[in-house]
């Protein structure tokens, strides 16, 4: 069994469920800065074992894995130091906000002969396998084009002062997610091309960056995909819409999963059209607090992957290539939304000495 210790107890909440949770793990040690924090988390799970030290932490000889869900722009440092202390790693998506660190924190993986898996969690959800599953299986022929979105009504964030900072974008903290899902399909993006504004809504609060996006990619082998992301309007109801959604148009079949709704549909090679539904013990599975909020399922389900890839030797992905192969697609994002013009994703890559067969980039 591992021993796990977790940096970062807010968005680490769902792993201290998912950890205390699982046959893997052993949980040996939370860590925050804020010490209020800690005792919140101590009394919720009546797990006692936590410090403010993130040194305290590393100095302990025991804990096999750290897991990191700090700020983005900590993520690099936090990353080195458990590897320089010769612990395994998982960290929270983004993996780094700047790619200038990425050579540094490569070669130290290297040398340290440790793993790192980046906690990509919308992978890890029950229609997202099972379209992957059958995708892998041949069910749907080859791949055509992906199309993936993120669309939610999350003007309550535009309440929180940190949301309306020059630092905050949905970019980043959601837009990611479907960016992932077309990563997984088509992993060598070679260009992207966006648009994106501040909604009414947005500009109203004082938002400092783009609610509302679109985009094109276009891969090394012509293939095209699309994602966008609206974050400050109202939704459709899940009976129409979902949340998040990720769809699959392939020669002989299609897919879509619908990530929040637990919601599978397909029709495959042979035309039959199935829709699937899970069921109560699932939803608990992932919805283990209020609403939908902090999905302890999905992390569970990535923590065993995990365990796994360390006892049986293989590559859990995403991993430490990938996750700065997704970086630099997101920085080429960013670049097109500020220049207006298609952005190669080698010329970002290239601004920092990386390049796409070096990141070893896999489907």
């Amino acid at each position: 069994m591992l021993k796990l210790g977790i940096l970062g107890l807010g968005e680490g909440r769902s792993t201290i469920s998912a950890a205390l949770q699982s046959g893997r793990y052993a949980l040996k040690m939370i860590c925050d800065a804020k010490e209020e924090l800690c005792k919140q988390r101590a009394k919720e799970f009546d797990f006692h074992q936590y410090t403010t030290s993130y040194q305290q932490m590393l100095d302990d000889k025991e804990i096999d894995v750290v897991a990191i869900y700090t700020p983005d722009h900590l993520h690099a440092q936090h990353v080195k130091q458990a590897l320089l202390h010769d612990k395994h790693v998982v960290c929270t998506k983004p993996f780094i906000d700047n790619l200038a660190d990425a050579k540094e924190l490569l070669e130290l993986q290297e040398k340290s002969g440790k793993k790192v898996f980046i906690g990509q969690s919308s992978r890890f959800f029950e229609p997202a396998k099972r379209q992957r599953k059958d995708y892998e299986a041949g069910l749907l022929g080859e791949l055509i084009t992906v199309e993936s979105h993120y669309h939610a009504d999350h003007r309550w964030f535009l309440e929180k002062g940190w949301s309306l900072m020059q630092s905050f974008k949905w970019l980043y903290g959601g837009l990611s997610h479907p960016v992932d899902f077309i990563r997984w399909y088509l992993p060598n993006i070679e260009e992207v091309m966006g648009y994106g504004m501040v909604s009414s809504n947005g500009k109203t609060a004082g938002l400092k960056n783009e609610d509302t996006m679109h985009f094109i990619f276009k891969a090394t082998d012509g293939r095209i995909a699309r994602v966008s992301g609206v974050y400050t309007s109202p939704i459709q109801p899940a009976q129409r819409d979902s949340g998040m959604t990720v769809i699959l148009r392939c020669t002989e079949g299609a897919s879509q999963a619908d990530y929040h709704e637990l919601r599978y549909s397909v029709t495959d090679k042979t035309g039959e059209e199935k829709i699937i539904h899970w069921g109560d013990s699932t939803m608990k599975h992932y919805f283990r607090f209020e609403g939908q909020s902090h999905h302890a399922g999905e992390y569970q389900n990535y923590l065993e992957y995990f365990a796994d890839s360390i006892e049986q030797g293989f590559t859990a992905y995403p991993d430490m290539q990938e996750g700065i192969g997704t970086i630099a697609l997101l920085q080429a994002m960013d670049r097109s939304l500020q220049t207006g013009m298609p952005v190669k994703v080698d010329a970002i890559l290239d601004e920092y000495g990386l390049t796409n067969e070096k990141l070893k980039m896999k489907n």
